[in-house]
């Protein structure tokens, strides 16, 4: 968590290696090989609201995650010639383990936290198994004429 006053370039150099380099190796092995095979289908990556927000301390991970779309969309144009299809989905604020840690809370404790800040009311909180869903939707034939897209879960999140 960085600030543009505070940024420290080795530590976001660390961060990009693991958010956008760990998905651009992805994108290019899978695409790789489904190229070699003739194989159509969909890669998905997974990017974060944040790409999409402004931040006043989160500047280094915002960047990787809006890294992460662009990259997202130029692999759609460059491997949809051969059938396949890259999107993103981008989930709000999920109590993950990961969350949980960095936060130092429970996840009752963040699901609390954020229940208010869900837009779309009566359905609980944002789960792992919404963002399942959306990434089941993206892999299958339901979704065959998509690529190229962020599909945002976060019950309309506002921060």
């Amino acid at each position: 968590m960085q600030t543009i006053l505070e940024f420290d370039l080795s530590s976001c150099e660390k961060l990009f290696a693991i958010n956008v380099g760990g998905v651009a190796a992805t994108i290019k092995y899978a695409g790789q090989a489904m190229v070699k095979a003739n194989t159509k289908g969909s890669i998905i990556c997974t990017a974060s609201i944040a790409a999409g927000l402004a931040s006043d301390r989160n500047t280094d991970y915002v960047m990787s995650k809006s890294s992460v779309v662009s990259l997202m969309r130029c692999a759609s144009t460059q491997l949809a010639q051969h059938g396949i299809r890259v999107n993103c989905v981008s989930p709000g604020p999920v109590a993950t383990p990961a969350l949980c840690g960095n936060l130092g809370m429970g996840a009752a404790d963040i699901e609390s936290m954020f229940s208010s800040m869900f837009c779309l009311k009566n359905n609980g909180v944002l789960k792992v198994k919404h963002v399942a869903d959306a990434v089941v939707f993206l892999a299958s034939e339901e979704s065959q004429f998509i690529t190229g897209q962020n599909l945002v879960v976060d019950g309309l999140f506002k921060a």
